[in-house]
């Protein structure tokens, strides 16, 4: 009977010698197995294997059952096959890629760039295939190498879209690439016997294992800082429906504190050590299928939870498909994975020899088997990835160019969700360098995404391509100044970069400091605590902005008019507030503040020897006043339902009648309505009661909303595809044609639920300076 003592979970698993040794020659029945040690039953392997390399080779290439492998390289296609449809953007390549386009781009390596358009739509589609090929187990090989060619090219072409789990996707398929993934449940498999549910070499679990151990223990041990210990970093995650359950015993910010950031951390911490073991994986999925399931409702990053969700049984034996699909009624086991076939041998395992061989061959000549080149690259191949992996998310100290307040490029550190952003002001001035004319650029323009603003390199690569493009509207030898103002985990707005220096000509490289970035101010993070303090004592209307700055620089500021009563508080610091139209100058001392006119420009200086921290205490009067219309518009409305309206309406509020809860949500607003406060209120109300039943939706409807949206994404991508492989091969067709085709992809899901993807909301002013 099989041995389940040991830990299947195990980094380099147990259950590859008990279940190999049936494919071989049956020992004789007086050998008895030799009993299992204590560690062997907890690791899955002894002590006598690590002590020397041959030793070390035999236990890395020990047979194991590939019916697991097979599993996960199935899931894996089918997930990388929608991911490509959603997040690597096949459904907006004409959006993104457009031939002609003046759009700056942020490559790994400038000398990358993406081919035309309808050529980008074949590489897609190739790595599409790819993902196919994978799930389906066909042209395996050829099907990797297709998926992580174009995979990999993508990911390098856009610096903007890294994330933890992109490179994490690329990284297992790159893993799986040099596994035998097809030995089970796969269209190989039927056309090749040979492999068919042939044996893996236990390496290959072992890649696997220990890289989703690396992925959780390092998000783990990257929350240990001080931020998210303390609350900082996702403090507005606690405001979330789905940590309803906990606020019935908990408040609001101890819920943000012990669940939010406590939980994340001790599951990140110990989720790999839980699954390692029998004894606690059972907990561990719960926790992990708990925690992902939980991911996918708070944020949106695609197939990620799902892939990991994927990755949990790799930590169970490798033999759990047989069993759990040999629970399945016998009518069906012919569409199922194998669950009776025992696996047979294979070259890519290195086989112990029975015991009576043993000790035939012990008095004579060495007991160690005998190794291919394979086996022994196989095995140093093992343990310089995990070396590399466990030392890449520490190694900026090599590229330093890309640290900035958070060290390195966001990707390969594991650094998930430990740093929370917002922008307050950012500020793009060019100056001609040969008439001296200074200008101003909106914020974005000629770029698809802002991420650029909390990276130098991306900073750098954007300075550079403006100065490309400003030629074309008369800007000669322009010079490129950043003022970005940004808060990160809640501290004081300040400045990420140095306005005095012009990026154009700044020096940056990947191996040195950036010595224009501008240091963060630490030292004032103890003000946090009072900043909260200082917003319990606000009213709903007033707001509030913290704001940090440097000696010798200054802070120039535009009031709206909108903001009627602006005052300027000084908390640290000395500061001089210029109003310019008035031509005045003002000197504040700490606990002083003055205030500041709206419609109107003004400056403030920080002349002390330190940084200088002051806030920003504001009312909106226009929204004030729109609310107080608001709420005498729905008390109206109110008394029109009830019936105790005393005065007949006016012609022009008769709308709010119409508007009552059998009214369509979508239908539009009418268009003779010519009181915009009422019109603004009308769409405020059909959009409130949008989000009610959104909200109040059942399981059903909640699943249609999402299919069709998921429909439509994917059908777009695929019918956007076709058109360009038709250019391809038989040239573009007449520009009336090629209008329809596009317009007909383009067809969006019924009013009302539309969310497909607005190019002019990321393409901000491409054209405006």
């Amino acid at each position: 009977m099989e041995s389940r003592d040991a830990s299947a979970g195990a980094l380099v698993g147990s259950d590859g010698d008990q279940k190999s040794a049936k494919s071989l020659p049956a020992p004789k029945k007086t050998d008895k197995a030799a009993p299992q040690s204590k560690m062997e039953k907890i690791f899955g392997f002894k002590k006598e294997d690590l002590t020397s390399w041959s030793s070390l080779v035999a236990l890395l290439n020990r047979p194991m059952d590939p019916a697991s492998l097979g599993i996960f390289r199935c899931l894996f296609g089918l997930l990388m096959a929608v991911d490509i449809t959603q997040e690597r953007g096949l459904s907006r390549v004409d959006y993104k890629y457009l031939d002609g386009a003046p759009v700056c781009r942020f490559p790994l390596f400038n000398f990358l760039k993406p081919l035309p358009m309808d050529w980008m739509y074949l590489v897609y589609l190739v790595m599409f295939l790819g993902a196919l090929g994978i799930m389906l187990g066909c042209l395996y090989r050829l099907s990797c190498l297709l998926f992580i060619s174009t995979y990999w090219y993508i990911f390098f072409l856009d610096k903007m879209v890294w994330n933890n789990h992109s490179y994490l996707y690329g990284l297992i398929g790159f893993q799986l690439t040099l596994m035998d993934g097809n030995r089970y449940w796969s269209l190989d498999g039927m056309r090749r016997p040979s492999i068919r549910n042939a044996h893996v070499p236990l390496w290959n679990y072992t890649l696997l294992r220990t890289q989703i151990f690396i992925v959780y223990f390092i998000a783990g041990v990257k929350k240990l800082d001080a931020d998210w210990m303390g609350g900082y970093s996702k403090s507005y995650l606690a405001d979330h429906w789905l940590f309803d359950p906990f606020k019935v015993i908990l408040p609001v910010d101890l819920v943000s504190l012990l669940v939010v950031h406590g939980g994340g951390l001790m599951l990140d911490l110990s989720a790999g050590y839980l699954l390692f073991f029998d004894a606690t994986r059972p907990y561990a999925m719960v926790f992990v299928s708990y925690f992902h399931c939980m991911n996918s409702q708070l944020f949106s990053i695609g197939m990620f939870p799902y892939a990991m969700l994927a990755t949990s049984p790799l930590f169970c034996y490798a033999d759990w498909p047989r069993r759990f699909f040999g629970r399945f009624p016998g009518f069906l086991k012919g569409a199922l994975p194998l669950t009776s076939e025992e696996p047979q041998p294979s070259s890519s395992c290195v086989y112990p020899d029975p015991p009576s061989s043993r000790r035939q061959r012990s008095s004579t000549t060495s007991s160690s088997p005998k190794f291919r080149f394979k086996h022994k690259l196989a095995a140093v191949f093992t343990l310089v990835y995990i070396l590399e992996q466990f030392f890449l998310p520490y190694s900026h100290f090599i590229t330093q160019g890309y640290n900035n307040w958070t060290n390195g490029l966001y990707g390969y550190s594991w650094d998930m969700m430990v740093n929370s952003r917002r922008h307050q002001h950012v500020k793009i001035t060019y100056k001609d360098g040969k008439t001296g004319e200074v200008g101003y650029l909106n914020p974005g323009a000629f770029t698809q995404s802002r991420r650029w603003k909390d990276h130098g390199d991306m900073l750098k690569q954007y300075a550079t391509c403006l100065s490309g493009l400003l030629p074309r509207y008369n800007i000669s030898e322009p010079q490129i100044y950043f003022d970005i103002w940004v808060s990160i985990n809640e501290r004081f707005q300040q400045r990420t970069f140095d306005p005095r220096v012009d990026i154009v000509k700044a020096d940056w490289s990947p191996f040195r400091p950036n010595m224009w970035l501008m240091p963060l101010l630490v030292d004032l993070s103890p003000w946090r605590n009072k900043f909260q303090e200082i917003e319990s004592t606000l009213d709903n209307q007033t707001k509030i902005v913290f704001i940090a700055d440097f000696p010798g620089l200054h802070l120039d500021n535009f009031v709206s008019e909108d903001l009627g009563n602006t005052s300027i508080h000084l908390l640290q610091g000395r500061l001089n507030v210029e109003v310019v139209e008035e031509k005045k100058n003002y000197s504040l001392e700490a606990g002083e503040k003055i205030q500041v006119p709206a419609g109107a420009y003004h400056r403030v200086y920080t002349v002390s020897e330190g940084p200088s921290c002051y806030m920003y205490v504001y009312v909106n009067t226009t929204e004030s006043a729109l609310q107080q219309s608001f709420s005498k518009l729905l008390d109206l409305q109110e008394s029109i339902r009830n019936g105790t309206a005393k005065e007949p309406l006016p012609p022009e509020l008769q709308p709010l009648m119409s508007n009552d809860d059998n009214t369509e949500i979508d239908s539009d607003p009418d268009d003779n309505i010519t009181d915009p406060v009422l019109r603004l209120f009308l769409k405020r109300q059909r959009h409130i009661k949008e989000v009610k039943k959104r909200r109040e939706a059942g399981v059903l409807e909640r699943l249609e909303r999402f299919t069709v949206k998921k429909y439509h994404a994917i059908r777009r991508g695929f019918l956007m595809t076709a058109i360009a492989m038709r250019n391809l091969v038989v040239g573009l067709p007449p520009i009336e044609q090629l209008t329809q085709e596009v317009a007909f992809a383009d067809m969006k899901e019924p009013k009302g639920e539309s969310n497909q993807y607005n190019p002019s909301k990321d393409e901000v002013g491409h054209g405006e300076l």
